[in-house]
């Protein structure tokens, strides 16, 4: 792809509000960054101060315009999974159209009728926490214990805005090399979209599998994996 994996050590700002990054040649100007850090590390000038992971002075060579940040300070509230479940109502209001592909249907515990629904019916769902990612701190219902289920009923009723519930979906599986035998694991596909001028998927995705015998959880942070993705063709009928 032609990018720059680096750290916030990698990079500095000069006094002309430009990001550099460093190189054995010199500096080396940078135009567009992809960050994997939380908003309060990107720039201890203008978030924590005590951060050794971002980069100082970011946040003025953003809001100066010379450097592009894929996913700005603040993208963050597209990630909470309560939102998630608003898409459809957004679309509508936004465009007065309706979703092409419709979302999975999802339960607000904010709501208490749909909370209800859910802690009544708390093993047969998937409750996950509106603001975790990595696969972390998400209830299985179909696979969890009484003990388990009791405990995410305290934490819906202790703090409902914070949660959601969905049904258990059945994840399609591929072979998968497991030792020395071919077994099958639950995967997906994330595909990629570029919106500009025109939107477009690229040709490829990634394709995510769960390591583990059974598991549907596909995240490389909880043992997951990935393989190849093939597109196989580009013709249409």
């Amino acid at each position: 792809m032609g990018a720059e994996l680096v750290e916030g050590s990698d990079l500095v700002v000069g006094t002309d509000d430009i990001v550099y990054m460093r190189t054995i040649e010199g500096p080396s100007r940078v135009d567009v960054i992809y960050r994997r850090i939380d908003d309060m590390f990107l720039d201890p000038e203008a978030f924590d101060p005590d951060s050794m992971l971002g980069v100082p002075g970011l946040m003025r060579a953003w809001k100066a315009g010379n450097v592009a940040l894929a996913n700005a300070p603040g993208a963050g509230v597209a990630d909470d999974k309560v939102v998630y479940s608003y898409v459809p109502e957004i679309i509508k209001y936004y465009l007065d159209q309706d979703p092409l592909i419709p979302n999975v249907p999802t339960y607000r515990c904010i709501n208490k009728p749909e909370r209800d629904y859910v802690i009544a019916n708390i093993d047969k769902l998937v409750v996950k926490p509106a603001n975790e990612s990595g696969g972390y701190g998400m209830l299985i219902g179909p696979q969890a214990s009484r003990e388990e289920c009791d405990k995410f009923i305290n934490l819906i009723r202790h703090d409902p805005r914070n949660y959601i519930a969905q049904p258990m979906l059945n994840l399609s599986t591929a072979p998968t090399l497991v030792g020395n035998r071919v077994e099958p694991r639950h995967l997906d596909l994330r595909p990629f979209i570029l919106s500009g001028e025109h939107t477009y998927v690229t040709t490829g995705g990634l394709t995510r599998v769960a390591l583990r015998k059974g598991s549907t959880v596909v995240n490389s942070s909880q043992g997951g994996g990935s393989k190849d993705t093939w597109v196989v063709d580009m013709e249409t009928d």
